[in-house]
């Protein structure tokens, strides 16, 4: 299975709804399981895979015609 990495610009350093400050574990967890909730306002933060990823999506049948 091909693993997306994300870049440090892409993980973001505060939470998005209230603005806490991520610790760096946190933007470690972040970035490896794309899915984390905020300590102070419990608000899931959910990173999107790229989608780019989904075009090539190998379990997919490249044609639908058939």
């Amino acid at each position: 299975m091909a693993e997306i990495l994300l870049t440090k610009s892409e993980i973001p350093d505060a939470c998005p709804h209230c603005g806490y400050k991520l610790s760096p574990w946190q933007q470690v967890l972040l970035a490896t399981d794309r899915a984390l909730v905020c300590r102070a306002c419990w608000y899931r933060i959910i990173l999107d895979v790229n989608p780019e990823s989904k075009k090539n999506d190998p379990r997919k049948p490249q044609s639908e015609g058939n």
